[in-house]
Protein backbone atom coordinates (compact mmCIF):
# COMPACT_ATOMS: atom_id res chain seq x y z
CA UNK A 1 0.00 0.00 0.00
CA UNK A 2 1.10 3.63 -0.99
CA UNK A 3 0.56 6.20 1.91
CA UNK A 4 1.01 9.86 1.01
CA UNK A 5 1.43 12.85 3.10
CA UNK A 6 0.78 16.13 2.30
CA UNK A 7 2.50 18.73 4.14
CA UNK A 8 0.46 21.97 3.81
CA UNK A 9 1.71 26.05 5.32
CA UNK A 10 -1.54 28.32 5.70
CA UNK A 11 -0.20 31.38 5.74
CA UNK A 12 -2.24 34.01 6.98
CA UNK A 13 -2.52 36.51 4.49
CA UNK A 14 -4.08 33.69 1.58
CA UNK A 15 -7.71 33.23 1.72
CA UNK A 16 -9.13 29.37 1.78
CA UNK A 17 -10.52 29.55 -1.16
CA UNK A 18 -7.16 30.45 -2.90
CA UNK A 19 -5.62 27.56 -0.45
CA UNK A 20 -7.94 24.81 -1.45
CA UNK A 21 -6.99 25.64 -5.45
CA UNK A 22 -3.30 25.37 -4.40
CA UNK A 23 -3.74 22.02 -2.18
CA UNK A 24 -5.48 20.72 -5.04
CA UNK A 25 -2.54 20.98 -7.43
CA UNK A 26 -0.55 19.16 -4.21
CA UNK A 27 -2.60 16.12 -4.07
CA UNK A 28 -2.39 15.97 -7.54
CA UNK A 29 1.16 15.26 -6.90
CA UNK A 30 0.25 12.31 -5.06
CA UNK A 31 -0.96 10.35 -7.87
CA UNK A 32 -0.88 6.77 -7.04
CA UNK A 33 -0.82 6.62 -3.96
CA UNK A 34 -3.80 4.54 -2.37
CA UNK A 35 -4.53 6.62 0.65
CA UNK A 36 -3.40 10.40 0.95
CA UNK A 37 -3.27 12.35 4.32
CA UNK A 38 -3.47 16.36 4.85
CA UNK A 39 -3.37 18.31 8.10
CA UNK A 40 -5.68 19.18 10.47
CA UNK A 41 -7.70 22.13 9.64
CA UNK A 42 -5.43 23.39 6.34
CA UNK A 43 -8.35 25.57 4.99
CA UNK A 44 -8.54 28.04 7.40
CA UNK A 45 -5.54 27.45 9.32
CA UNK A 46 -5.80 25.93 12.73
CA UNK A 47 -4.06 29.13 14.19
CA UNK A 48 -6.64 31.86 12.69
CA UNK A 49 -9.27 31.16 15.83
CA UNK A 50 -10.97 34.84 14.71
CA UNK A 51 -11.72 32.84 10.90
CA UNK A 52 -13.48 29.65 12.53
CA UNK A 53 -17.10 31.04 12.89
CA UNK A 54 -16.85 32.50 8.91
CA UNK A 55 -15.09 29.51 7.60
CA UNK A 56 -17.27 27.20 9.13
CA UNK A 57 -19.13 24.66 6.80
CA UNK A 58 -21.18 21.54 6.58
CA UNK A 59 -20.23 18.15 5.49
CA UNK A 60 -21.65 19.17 1.67
CA UNK A 61 -19.34 22.79 1.84
CA UNK A 62 -16.62 23.74 -0.13
CA UNK A 63 -13.68 22.05 1.28
CA UNK A 64 -15.45 18.43 1.69
CA UNK A 65 -16.83 18.83 -1.72
CA UNK A 66 -13.69 19.40 -3.47
CA UNK A 67 -11.82 16.69 -1.93
CA UNK A 68 -14.94 14.56 -3.13
CA UNK A 69 -12.98 15.34 -6.84
CA UNK A 70 -9.60 14.69 -5.24
CA UNK A 71 -10.67 11.41 -4.56
CA UNK A 72 -12.62 10.19 -7.62
CA UNK A 73 -9.67 11.90 -9.62
CA UNK A 74 -6.58 9.72 -7.93
CA UNK A 75 -9.48 6.24 -7.08
CA UNK A 76 -7.97 6.86 -4.00
CA UNK A 77 -8.90 7.33 -0.66
CA UNK A 78 -8.31 10.46 0.67
CA UNK A 79 -8.10 12.30 4.62
CA UNK A 80 -8.84 15.66 3.95
CA UNK A 81 -7.34 16.28 7.37
CA UNK A 82 -10.00 18.59 8.87
CA UNK A 83 -12.49 20.97 8.93
CA UNK A 84 -14.55 23.89 10.84
CA UNK A 85 -17.65 21.88 10.76
CA UNK A 86 -21.42 23.57 11.42
CA UNK A 87 -23.85 21.64 12.79
CA UNK A 88 -27.98 22.22 12.48
CA UNK A 89 -27.26 24.05 15.79
CA UNK A 90 -24.86 25.93 15.34
CA UNK A 91 -22.09 24.59 17.04
CA UNK A 92 -18.86 24.12 15.78
CA UNK A 93 -16.66 20.64 15.36
CA UNK A 94 -13.38 20.08 14.72
CA UNK A 95 -14.25 17.24 11.87
CA UNK A 96 -11.91 14.61 10.03
CA UNK A 97 -13.39 13.54 7.47
CA UNK A 98 -12.03 10.14 5.31
CA UNK A 99 -13.19 9.70 1.67
CA UNK A 100 -13.51 6.46 -0.10
CA UNK A 101 -12.22 6.38 -3.60
CA UNK A 102 -15.48 6.65 -5.25
CA UNK A 103 -15.77 9.97 -3.09
CA UNK A 104 -18.35 8.98 -0.71
CA UNK A 105 -17.77 9.84 2.71
CA UNK A 106 -16.35 6.79 4.43
CA UNK A 107 -16.01 7.85 8.14
CA UNK A 108 -16.11 11.18 9.95
CA UNK A 109 -14.26 12.47 13.40
CA UNK A 110 -15.14 15.09 15.53
CA UNK A 111 -12.51 16.02 17.29
CA UNK A 112 -12.37 14.44 21.27
CA UNK A 113 -9.77 16.67 22.72
CA UNK A 114 -9.87 19.99 21.83
CA UNK A 115 -6.39 22.00 23.03
CA UNK A 116 -6.76 25.29 25.51
CA UNK A 117 -3.36 25.76 26.00
CA UNK A 118 -2.44 29.10 24.08
CA UNK A 119 -5.17 28.22 21.88
CA UNK A 120 -9.04 29.17 21.32
CA UNK A 121 -9.61 25.74 20.01
CA UNK A 122 -11.69 24.48 23.27
CA UNK A 123 -13.52 27.91 23.76
CA UNK A 124 -14.65 28.34 20.10
CA UNK A 125 -15.28 24.28 19.37
CA UNK A 126 -17.35 21.40 21.03
CA UNK A 127 -15.71 18.69 21.84
CA UNK A 128 -17.11 15.33 20.07
CA UNK A 129 -18.10 12.37 22.05
CA UNK A 130 -17.61 9.18 19.82
CA UNK A 131 -14.84 6.75 18.75
CA UNK A 132 -14.45 6.41 14.84
CA UNK A 133 -13.03 3.66 13.16
CA UNK A 134 -13.99 2.93 9.68
CA UNK A 135 -13.36 -1.00 9.35
CA UNK A 136 -9.54 -1.37 11.00
CA UNK A 137 -8.86 2.16 10.05
CA UNK A 138 -9.08 4.59 13.32
CA UNK A 139 -9.18 8.49 13.28
CA UNK A 140 -7.72 10.92 15.68
CA UNK A 141 -7.04 14.84 15.53
CA UNK A 142 -3.50 15.94 16.78
CA UNK A 143 -3.96 16.97 21.13
CA UNK A 144 -5.67 13.43 20.89
CA UNK A 145 -2.57 11.77 20.98
CA UNK A 146 -1.81 12.78 24.13
CA UNK A 147 -4.81 10.30 25.91
CA UNK A 148 -4.02 7.00 25.69
CA UNK A 149 -7.16 5.77 26.23
CA UNK A 150 -9.01 6.87 23.09
CA UNK A 151 -6.43 4.89 21.35
CA UNK A 152 -6.68 1.51 22.99
CA UNK A 153 -10.76 2.02 22.64
CA UNK A 154 -9.80 2.64 18.74
CA UNK A 155 -8.05 -0.93 18.96
CA UNK A 156 -10.99 -2.42 20.73
CA UNK A 157 -12.89 -0.97 18.11
CA UNK A 158 -10.65 -3.47 15.60
CA UNK A 159 -8.36 -0.89 14.46
CA UNK A 160 -5.45 -1.91 13.08
CA UNK A 161 -4.20 2.10 11.34
CA UNK A 162 -4.84 5.66 12.43
CA UNK A 163 -4.65 8.56 10.53
CA UNK A 164 -3.38 11.86 13.03
CA UNK A 165 -3.79 15.19 11.01
CA UNK A 166 -2.34 17.67 12.91
CA UNK A 167 -1.26 21.33 13.53
CA UNK A 168 1.42 20.56 16.02
CA UNK A 169 3.58 23.70 17.06
CA UNK A 170 7.78 22.74 16.29
CA UNK A 171 8.33 23.90 19.78
CA UNK A 172 6.89 20.41 21.32
CA UNK A 173 8.41 18.99 17.88
CA UNK A 174 10.13 15.79 20.23
CA UNK A 175 6.42 15.46 21.87
CA UNK A 176 5.00 14.63 18.47
CA UNK A 177 7.66 12.42 17.80
CA UNK A 178 7.44 11.09 20.96
CA UNK A 179 3.62 9.73 21.15
CA UNK A 180 3.53 9.12 17.17
CA UNK A 181 6.16 6.40 17.67
CA UNK A 182 4.91 5.33 21.46
CA UNK A 183 1.23 5.04 20.23
CA UNK A 184 2.15 2.89 17.39
CA UNK A 185 4.22 0.57 19.92
CA UNK A 186 1.43 1.26 22.72
CA UNK A 187 -1.62 -0.28 20.37
CA UNK A 188 0.80 -2.51 17.88
CA UNK A 189 -0.76 -0.61 14.91
CA UNK A 190 0.69 1.32 11.97
CA UNK A 191 0.72 4.64 12.53
CA UNK A 192 -0.42 7.59 9.79
CA UNK A 193 0.84 11.07 11.25
CA UNK A 194 0.28 14.64 8.78
CA UNK A 195 1.51 17.46 10.46
CA UNK A 196 1.11 21.16 9.45
CA UNK A 197 4.25 23.39 8.37
CA UNK A 198 5.08 27.39 7.98
CA UNK A 199 3.92 29.86 10.17
CA UNK A 200 0.39 30.74 11.52
CA UNK A 201 -0.07 33.97 13.42
CA UNK A 202 3.03 33.95 14.40
CA UNK A 203 2.89 29.99 15.67
CA UNK A 204 5.76 27.90 13.53
CA UNK A 205 4.49 24.80 13.01
CA UNK A 206 6.61 21.18 13.19
CA UNK A 207 6.25 19.30 9.83
CA UNK A 208 8.29 16.13 10.30
CA UNK A 209 4.98 14.22 9.09
CA UNK A 210 5.38 10.83 9.61
CA UNK A 211 4.59 6.87 9.54
CA UNK A 212 5.68 4.58 12.46
CA UNK A 213 4.61 0.63 11.99
CA UNK A 214 4.00 -1.62 15.26
CA UNK A 215 7.57 -2.12 15.98
CA UNK A 216 8.31 1.57 16.55
CA UNK A 217 9.66 1.87 13.35
CA UNK A 218 9.82 5.31 11.38
CA UNK A 219 9.02 3.76 8.05
CA UNK A 220 9.26 8.14 6.75
CA UNK A 221 9.50 11.13 7.72
CA UNK A 222 9.09 14.48 6.08
CA UNK A 223 10.86 17.51 6.40
CA UNK A 224 9.57 20.97 7.34
CA UNK A 225 8.42 22.33 4.12
CA UNK A 226 5.40 21.57 2.22
CA UNK A 227 5.38 19.07 -0.17
CA UNK A 228 4.17 15.59 -0.76
CA UNK A 229 5.84 12.51 1.19
CA UNK A 230 5.50 9.12 0.32
CA UNK A 231 6.39 5.94 1.42
CA UNK A 232 5.25 2.07 1.15
CA UNK A 233 4.00 0.06 3.82
CA UNK A 234 2.97 -3.61 3.50
CA UNK A 235 -0.73 -3.87 4.74
CA UNK A 236 -0.05 -7.50 6.50
CA UNK A 237 2.43 -5.44 9.57
CA UNK A 238 -0.12 -5.49 11.90
CA UNK A 239 -1.62 -8.97 12.19
CA UNK A 240 2.17 -10.55 11.80
CA UNK A 241 3.10 -8.03 14.66
CA UNK A 242 0.32 -8.95 17.09
CA UNK A 243 0.93 -12.58 16.31
CA UNK A 244 4.80 -12.46 16.87
CA UNK A 245 4.37 -10.35 20.06
CA UNK A 246 0.91 -10.60 21.47
CA UNK A 247 0.90 -7.61 23.80
CA UNK A 248 -2.43 -6.65 23.32
CA UNK A 249 -3.86 -10.35 24.16
CA UNK A 250 -2.29 -10.31 27.84
CA UNK A 251 -4.03 -7.23 29.09
CA UNK A 252 -5.82 -8.03 32.77
CA UNK A 253 -9.08 -6.33 33.15
CA UNK A 254 -10.65 -5.03 35.03
CA UNK A 255 -8.04 -3.54 37.35
CA UNK A 256 -9.68 -2.69 40.91
CA UNK A 257 -7.98 -1.05 43.27
CA UNK A 258 -5.89 -2.56 45.81
CA UNK A 259 -6.45 -2.27 49.45
CA UNK A 260 -4.30 -2.29 52.85
CA UNK A 261 -1.23 -4.62 52.82
CA UNK A 262 -2.08 -8.52 53.31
Amino acid sequence: MRIALVQVASPDDETPQRRRERVGRMVADARGADLVVLPELWAVGYFSFDSYPEAAESLDGPTVTLAREWARALDAHVHLGSVIERDARGRLFNTAVLLAPDGTVAQTYRKIHVFGHASREAELLTPGDRVAVAGTVGMTTCYDLRFPELWRAMVDHGAESAIVPAAWPAARREHWRLFTSCRAVEEQLLLIACNAVGTQAGVELAGTSRVVDPWGTVLVEAGVDEGVTTCEVDPAVVAKTRAEFAVLKDRVLPMPLAGGAR
